[in-house]
């Protein structure tokens, strides 16, 4: 099969051709029908996180068939399509996971890093860690669903209460979330990177109240905010912009340095806290959840062969909504 690899971080990924995975107890074999691009997998990339299994192929925003099952693996049938979110195991014995909390397993592994993922034209799978897919939504536009709709609705369940919430960086998963949002009635204030016009216009055509640079103070105070770039100076700059007792959630898997601030932005009751992974409650409620609003995703699409190429244009802030590989 063809598949994009990463050898080592900060380089390219190379196209190679991998031996066709066998399903292992409990797995199913995917045919790779398209695959999210996630800022997450620009991260591994870059090298900024941890300890990667390489060679890697990345990718956890999978859309795929069922061709092949494994012994034991029966609760989808062959011809199903169905997604691979980024939890992809966890040990289902630890504090964390007999809690409910199994994203905050300590041996979790992850699809796209512990475990090869689906910028490939086949992969493998848990099938425990599997959803079916909604029957009116297209490969191309439910994978953005699969992690930037997933943790950002976990990140949005954390502030459901606030009527007036700010996403700081509008990209893939503020696209999908702003759809619950204005489903649910409430106000959704947009902050982009400064002189993004485009990027402010993208976010008013889908129902902000209002959308500026991440630099300036919305017009009137947020009940909360959840910040989606991964930059660490936008920290103190939701807090600036929350009311007394509102909650700031950073919802990405990795930040730049938080510049220090002073105690009084904190003080009255605000809430600082993060997002970790999903679990696979999320999905379920989620993928529930999108076909009633319904939610429609903005997508640039790629061909496999052109993943660096889409890694690339997602770096420079040159996707609006989300980027996905399509693999033929």
């Amino acid at each position: 099969m063809r598949a994009m690899i990463l050898e080592r971080a900060n380089r390219p990924l190379q196209e190679v051709d991998l031996p066709l995975p066998k399903p292992q107890t409990g797995q199913l074999l995917l045919k790779v029908n398209a695959c999210g691009v996630c800022r997450t997998d620009l991260h591994i990339v870059d090298g900024e996180l941890p300890k990667p299994k390489l060679p890697l192929v990345l990718g956890h925003q999978i859309v795929g068939t069922v061709v092949e099952t494994g012994a034991q693996a029966n609760k989808f049938a062959l011809g199903s399509r169905v997604g691979v979110p980024w939890l992809g195991h966890t040990c289902n014995c630890c504090r964390y996971c007999l809690l409910g909390k199994e994203n905050l397993c300590d041996r979790a592994l992850f699809t796209g890093y512990d475990l090869n993922g689906g910028y490939a034209e086949y992969t493998v799978a848990d099938e425990r860690f599997c959803f079916a897919i909604p029957e009116n939504f297209a490969d191309l536009q439910v994978a953005p669903l699969l992690c930037a709709g997933l943790i950002g609705y976990r990140s949005y369940r954390m502030v459901e209460d606030a009527q007036s919430i700010g996403f700081y960086g509008f990209g893939a998963a503020a696209h999908i979330l702003i759809q619950v949002a204005n489903y649910q009635k409430k106000q959704v204030y947009a902050f982009t990177r400064s002189g993004d016009v485009s990027g402010q216009e993208f976010a008013r055509h889908l129902g902000a109240v209002w959308a500026g640079s991440s630099e300036e103070l919305p017009p009137e105070a947020l009940d909360a905010a959840i910040i989606f770039a991964p930059v660490g100076k936008l920290v103190p700059a939701a807090l600036t912009a929350v009311v007394k007792g509102g909650v700031v959630v950073c919802a990405g898997i990795h930040m730049s340095e938080i510049p220090s601030f002073p105690y009084d932005i904190l003080w009255g009751e605000r809430v600082l806290r993060s997002v970790a992974n999903l679990t696979r409650q999320d999905g379920e409620e989620f993928l529930a959840l999108a076909p009633q609003i319904p939610i429609q995703t903005e997508v640039t699409v790629f061909a496999l062969s052109d993943a660096n190429e889409a890694l690339t244009a997602l770096r420079n802030g040159q996707i609006q909504g989300a980027a996905v590989l399509v693999v033929d």
